[in-house]
């Protein structure tokens, strides 16, 4: 039976430092994250921000989805897989401009990175620079409204019901519409070389 809790970023650490067999100071030398970080993080005490886990993923030479991923059982010669997610077991990333539930994490080198993500940030300006990364992206509005700001666009708003298909290598954000307090989206990226995306679910 699954835990009734949802993964803590310290839990999904110390899962990944046990399968490779990495002590604590091995994870902060191979990662240039400082130990002491790494042990706040492991007991719940610290999160990291969106910058320092695109850093610890490039460093391990892990994809987004595989260092939030459960172990993968030996490969076997049937390929259907299946997942089922609930809100309440999803590993949560929260910062400035975004919070995303990863939905379905325990799948391992997944085409598409989905998560229901509660957008914070209120003006472009407050977002910062917009977000590129490779692939593609869809974004459902679930509640709320949202404005979509594109590298050649002009920005669009997108209400309860409304949803949009970019290309994620051209700059992008994700904004509370004008008069929108709060707005909640389902989002998918994607890639076609299979290495999950996942700028546009977190903070920047």
């Amino acid at each position: 039976m699954k835990s009734p809790h949802p993964p803590t970023l310290g839990g999904l650490l110390r899962a990944l430092r046990a399968r490779n067999q990495w002590t604590l100071k091995q994870l902060s030398e191979l990662s240039g994250i400082p130990l002491s970080t790494l042990s706040k993080i492991e007991h719940d005490r610290l999160s990291l921000s969106y910058e320092r886990l695109v850093q610890l993923s490039q460093r391990l030479n892990l994809s987004m989805g595989e260092l939030f991923s459960a172990p993968r059982p030996a490969e076997r010669g049937v390929t259907a897989r299946r997942s089922i997610g609930r809100l309440r077991e999803s590993p949560h990333i929260g910062g400035r401009n975004y919070d995303a539930y990863l939905l379905c994490a325990e799948l391992r080198r997944k085409r598409m990175i989905p998560a229901l993500t509660r957008i914070h940030a209120r003006s472009l300006q407050e977002f910062g620079e917009l977000v590129r990364t490779p692939g593609e992206e869809f974004v459902y509005v679930l509640d709320g409204a949202v404005a979509l700001h594109t590298e050649f666009y002009d920005p669009t708003v997108l209400r309860a019901g409304e949803c949009s298909y970019i290309d994620s290598d051209m700059g992008h954000a994700y904004v509370l519409a004008e008069g929108c307090d709060s707005a909640t989206v389902l989002a998918v990226a994607a890639c076609d070389d299979e290495q999950p995306l996942l700028d546009a679910l977190a903070a920047q």
